[in-house]
């Protein structure tokens, strides 16, 4: 199923999870999903890693398996700087065979140590590569409430992001926030720049301090003092501080949903805990569609 569909029905409540870097803990995500398929969220992203070749990653295979094992629609995450079009075309045709329908077209990190191929600079081109290759994908895009890092303003992000839209992905998930009225300023700038396709809110329960301060650093969110407060506050208790989150993470979804966003793509952290007791508080909130 193409997660396109999805929006017209109902507003979307997805997970993302990751998998893990050792190859000898492969096992470990197989154990996260069995929680997590017990949700039936609308469907799982699967981030690109653990093996980050073309020839040797599991993002293929895990997607495969939500799909087939669990029956829950699967979006495989595909970086490209990294990858020349040869190799993005032997992922495709991987993800063609194992069943994977969906995919979130994503740059990608730049490594210092590792020199970027020159046939992708950035999403956008990875995206016309696939529209080009295959109509048989549903192609996500990310966007960026707060602006993306190396972007000088948040109106040339959006500039950039509607280039990502024109070439056609089909909707797009945020990264993550804790301020809603910030999502709230980026949603009237995208849509007043013609930008029409579904946007999901990416929220990411926060559970640990310096886990959550390296991710803000990384991608440029702001903490509100709200959030720095609980942080401070909890940050030696961690049973405290995850229930905090928890409720925190529950609070911005209850309002976004009230508003009518889109959908809500939960960064799990492959924690089924967290991502179950988020799900129990949200659940009879999601508006449908039909």
């Amino acid at each position: 199923m193409k997660i396109e569909s999805l929006f017209k029905k109902k507003q979307v409540f997805s997970f993302e999870i990751f998998p893990p870097k050792k190859e000898s803990s492969i096992d470990t995500i197989y154990s996260t999903l069995d929680g997590l398929g017990e949700l039936k969220p609308d469907f799982i992203s699967v981030t690109f890693g653990a093996g980050g070749s073309a020839a040797n990653n599991k993002t293929c295979e895990i997607a495969s398996v939500i799909k087939k094992k669990y029956g829950i629609e699967s979006a495989a995450h595909l970086t490209c700087i990294n990858f020349d079009k040869a190799e993005v075309t032997q992922v495709l045709e991987n993800l063609e065979k194992n069943g994977v329908e969906n995919i979130l077209a994503l740059r990608g990190d730049k490594n210092p140590d590792i020199e970027p191929k020159n046939d992708f600079a950035h999403a956008s081109d990875l995206i016309s590569f696939i529209n080009s290759r295959s109509g048989n994908f549903d192609i996500a895009g990310a966007c960026y409430p707060e602006g993306h890092p190396n972007s000088p303003s948040i109106d040339e992000d959006i500039d950039n992001l509607k280039i990502k839209v024109d070439a056609g992905a089909k909707h797009l998930i945020s990264q993550l926030f804790f301020e809603n009225s910030m999502f709230y300023d980026f949603m009237d700038k995208v849509r007043a720049k013609g930008i029409n396709v579904p946007v999901e809110a990416g929220i990411m329960p926060v559970t640990n301090k310096k886990q959550i301060e390296r991710m803000v650093m990384m991608c440029g969110a702001s903490l509100p003092s709200k959030f720095t407060k609980m942080l401070n506050k909890y940050e030696y208790n961690p049973e405290a501080l995850r229930d905090a989150g928890i409720a925190y993470a529950i609070d911005q979804i209850v309002d976004l949903l009230s508003q009518n966003v889109d959908g809500v793509h939960l960064y799990t952290m492959n924690n089924p805990y967290i991502a179950k007791k988020i799900t129990e508080g949200v659940s009879s909130l999601i508006t449908y569609r039909e």
